[in-house]
């Protein structure tokens, strides 16, 4: 069961739903880097439960501490070992799911492959498990923050029908990741974000669900990260934000869009900018024949709605008999204002990693 991520920044990530932890171990973070538990909290309480009405109401204070790979609050290169413990386990809300596949749910393809697995709160396949990926992020966005300019901004922008609409200017990032923290949704559209929030509480009230899409904007992102063929930049993105429970889209750059276009319409223009090679254009999204280019790369994934839902729903059981499920337990009746520093975080530690490979791509960085 794969659960490694990166190549020199490389991150592993352990535990499940129900068990007695979650977290991970970052291997090959540079030594001398001053860290402290104070740096990687702020991003776990952005994506813990319980933080208003519209998300899950599992009480887990996802308090992170740092086991290893530190010595006077400086990392020595050893391997940083991070747990946050798990507190408000209910294993009796799963007592009747031992042996039923719930619809959209892994259940049935992790009993196909793996034969016994953890039964309660969807053990390994569970979105708690992004816990070790934003714990690990915090950590590649501190190390892009001192080496270079980039700063990572996600946002909601749209809850099922609700969009924000095609004339949102998108603000500076500073302001944007400002206006982003000020809603419970994460919409940076205060108006809008009223309205999404008013319809996820009354899709939970019905006992269902929503998805949606997160917007992911990266400025300053070094030039020349990434590779050609299968370590292409965008590649690598797209995969780690496939990796996250409920995703099921992603678009760089125009995306979809850009197939409508004419190739005078979509290329991207290149002008000297005071000595600093720049596009005119970005329908690339920064990222050109897998390296990016500089530009601010942008990205669109789709999140589908929670699966977990109180409607009863049809299935079958673990002999293929027919069952009718009404699910108990507590869950997101949309996972989307939780997601967005998982998005930010799983796109830090791609750059963080390409980043660090980049100091091997020429023999006088060496």
């Amino acid at each position: 069961m794969s659960s490694v991520l990166g190549t020199i920044f490389r991150t592993t990530t352990f535990g499940e739903s129900h068990g007695k932890a979650v977290g991970c171990v970052v291997e090959n973070c540079p030594a001398g880097l001053e860290l402290k538990e104070e740096d990687i909290q702020p991003d776990l309480d952005r994506r813990k439960p319980g933080q208003s009405r519209i998300t899950t109401q599992r009480k887990e204070p996802d308090t992170v501490s740092i086991l290893s790979g530190t010595y006077q609050n400086k990392t020595t290169g050893a391997p940083i070992s991070m747990v946050v413990y798990n507190e408000d386990q209910r294993e009796k809300d799963y007592g009747n799911l031992e042996h039923v596949f719930r619809p959209s749910h892994a259940d049935f393809t992790y009993h196909a492959k793996y034969g016994h697995r953890a039964l309660t709160g969807g053990g390994r396949a569970s979105a708690r498990t992004t816990i070790g990926i934003v714990a690990a992020g915090a950590i590649a966005k501190k190390i892009l923050s001192l080496k270079t300019n980039t700063v990572i901004a996600a946002y909601v922008s749209s809850i099922h029908k609700i969009s924000l609409p095609l004339s949102f200017a998108i603000p500076e990032i500073g302001l944007l990741k400002r206006e982003v923290e000020k809603n419970p949704v994460r919409c940076p559209d205060q108006k809008i974000a009223a309205e999404m929030e008013d319809l996820i509480l009354q899709v939970s009230k019905e006992g269902d669900s929503v998805g949606g899409v997160i917007d992911l904007i990266i400025e300053n992102p070094p030039v020349g990260l990434g590779s050609p063929t299968f370590d292409r930049l965008d590649a690598l993105l797209a995969s780690v934000m496939m990796g996250i429970p409920a995703v099921k889209g992603v678009e760089i750059g125009s995306g979809f869009s850009g197939s409508q276009m004419k190739g005078s319409e979509h290329n991207d223009a290149f002008y000297n900018d005071s000595g600093r090679i720049r596009t005119r254009s970005n329908f690339s999204g920064g990222i050109q024949g897998g390296i990016s280019n500089g530009e601010p790369i942008y990205m669109r994934i789709a999140f589908k709605p929670t699966a977990t839902i109180k409607k009863e729903q049809e299935t079958v059981n673990d002999k293929g008999e027919r069952v009718i499920l009404r699910s108990a337990g507590r869950h997101d009746p949309c996972v989307l204002p939780r997601a967005v520093p998982i998005v930010e975080a799983a796109a830090a530690l791609i750059l963080t990693d390409q980043f660090l490979l980049n100091k091997f791509s020429k023999f006088e960085n060496l």
